[in-house]
């Protein structure tokens, strides 16, 4: 059985599932400044985690499985959402003559945060020196859908926009290029420069 979690890695493990603010939560568990601006980046690394926090990593990992499984959101689900959300048509939420149809009208997907906000503003018109009322205006703020673009792009199974790995490659051995009379003499050059033993 692995390490129980202290009470104050509790206080973590709950504050960082709920938040996902690593320094945050670790002031909230009681943990000192300059742990929770360093330390407690790693703790929640997979690569980074020191030996004696793996446990709390590991619990941090687990109570996501968790619930994920009550949730039924994963990895698929996030992709298939991102999708239909980069997907969906503005024109969806506009009638045939241009106006924006009533809210309740509106496809699901554009009512679960595709419109950030909507401004309404009523006009006014003047009628023999009186201020009437002239329609309203209407405008629809949509939330960033480049961002859910390049979300999806960033899924492992698209990877368009993974950074591209470099390579290094080491040369051990150069020759300059020989000035020579014949081809004799170039071979006789390049043979000094011949590795030996496959170096």
């Amino acid at each position: 059985m692995g390490k129980e979690l202290t009470a104050q890695e509790e206080l973590f493990r709950d504050r960082y599932l709920l938040t996902a603010n690593v320094a945050e939560s670790a002031l909230f568990a009681g943990y000192a400044q300059s742990v929770a601006t360093s330390a407690a980046y790693t703790w929640v690394s997979e690569s980074k985690c020191p030996d004696n926090k793996r446990h709390l990593l590991n619990a941090i990992l687990k109570a996501r499985l968790e619930r994920s499984k009550e949730t039924k959101i994963d990895a698929n689900w996030l992709l298939q959402r991102l999708a239909e959300e980069a997907d969906a048509d503005v024109a969806d939420i506009y009638t045939e003559e241009g106006s924006l149809k009533p809210v309740h009208a509106w496809p699901k997907i554009w009512r679960q945060g595709l419109v950030s906000g909507i401004d309404t503003q009523q006009d006014y018109a003047y009628e023999d020196g009186q201020k009437v009322p002239d329609g309203v205006t209407v405008k629809v703020k949509l939330s960033d859908r480049i961002k859910r673009l390049e979300l999806i792009g960033r899924h492992i199974d698209v990877g368009a926009f993974k950074d591209s790995e470099s390579q290094t490659v080491l040369i051990k051995h150069i020759m300059p290029v020989p000035t020579c009379a014949s081809v004799e003499d170039w071979e006789a050059q390049a043979a000094e420069y011949q590795p030996a033993n496959g170096d």
